[in-house]
């Protein structure tokens, strides 16, 4: 998952991975304890977290080499995969963490939105281990937790604009609170990770030296650093509206018919450092500061559902008695919807002028 966070707060602060000695751990043992475990899609992880942010230890086993040779997420793999291995993966984080089950103060899991069989996975296992250990459960909404991951490392306080870019999901929602938020705008048809995807596929870059063990997108990131990103014009439709919504189906039909065409593409589609260099120019010309999450939390895992669980175990919302019936939820929008009224409203800006350099 790669997600941005904007902000109009200026405070920032140096992100640290701070590690625990053991005298520092015995300091901390009055701390509340939170497990985090994440199974929404292709990742399985967990973590163990204090309530003041501190990762006391992580484990995740991801299956992006098994879904690169298949060309994508066959939803039934996934699901054997996270069975395989999210009882070690839990145990591998709870033992790296020294802390044992009887000090845990809730386990946090997501249960919405994503791939259903991977979220069974992920919530049977959670609800096994919390009636076992007679433990809080705090179910964890996936889009919710990449929203708030960014107060682990920054001061951001509410509100502050939200902008999820992902290979299922693209979002604009304003946070007001950790389980309020305003969806400004969303995807209408496919998100640019599954774009990126698909015309990877269309190219066969796995084919290519450099290529055969990343994903589609980290494909064309990599090759497009050395591609003339003025040789092709791509025009995404998103311009011809003035709303917050996203729209990628289009782009990537441009860049099949140019495929078809038998034309080299490279640099015609953007690639992630790209898109944070954009944002980075927008931000600036706005007065607005942008904050990003370093990229090892921006991908699924168990660390930001553990932060997720330990923000709402603070504010008490949504802690649930581990008597308690759960159930996942694949589709699950987040907070509330008010795309219809941003496009009514029909917000125009002025121009900003973007000049972007390699």
């Amino acid at each position: 998952m790669f997600a941005f966070k904007a902000s109009a707060q200026q405070g920032t602060r140096m992100f640290r991975v701070k590690i625990l000695s053991k005298c520092a751990f015995r300091r901390k043992m009055s701390s509340r304890l939170v497990l985090g475990i994440e199974t929404s899609c292709d990742e399985t992880g967990a973590a163990v977290m204090d309530e003041t942010g501190l990762i006391l230890g992580e484990s995740l086993h991801s299956q992006k080499e098994v879904h690169i040779k298949t060309g994508g997420i066959i939803p039934t793999v996934a699901q054997r995969l996270h069975r395989e291995n999210i009882g070690r993966v839990v145990q591998e984080a709870m033992e790296r963490s020294g802390v044992t089950q009887s000090q845990l103060s809730a386990v946090a899991t997501t249960v919405k939105p994503g791939l259903a069989l991977s979220l069974g996975i992920g919530l049977d296992f959670s609800l096994n281990f919390v009636k076992l250990h007679q433990k809080p459960f705090i179910p964890i909404h996936h889009m919710e937790a990449h929203a708030l991951t960014v107060r682990m490392f920054q001061p951001v306080v509410f509100p502050f604009l939200v902008l999820l870019v992902s290979g299922g999901h693209s979002l604009l929602a304003l946070a007001r609170g950790i389980d309020d938020f305003l969806l400004l705008g969303q995807t209408l048809d496919e998100a640019p990770g599954d774009t990126m995807d698909k015309v990877a596929r269309r190219l066969s870059l796995i084919k290519h030296p450099k290529c055969s063990m990343i994903s589609g997108g980290q494909a064309i990131e990599l090759l497009a650093r050395d591609g003339d990103r003025l040789k092709f014009l791509f025009k995404p439709p998103m311009g011809a509206h003035y709303d917050c919504n996203f729209s990628f189906a289009g782009l990537r039909n441009q860049v099949t018919m140019s495929i078809q065409k038998k034309e080299v593409v490279s640099g015609g589609v953007a690639s992630n450092q790209y898109i944070r260099k954009t944002l980075k120019i927008v931000t600036d010309t706005t007065g607005l500061h942008l904050l990003c999450p370093p990229s090892k939390f921006c991908t699924d895992n168990g660390v930001m559902i553990a932060w997720n669980g330990v923000e709402r175990l603070r504010e008490g919302k949504g802690i649930l008695s581990h008597t308690e019936e759960v159930n996942y939820e694949p589709k699950a929008p987040l907070g509330v919807n008010i795309t219809a009224e941003v496009k009514e409203a029909a917000i125009k800006l002025p121009p900003l002028k973007l000049r972007i350099t390699d």
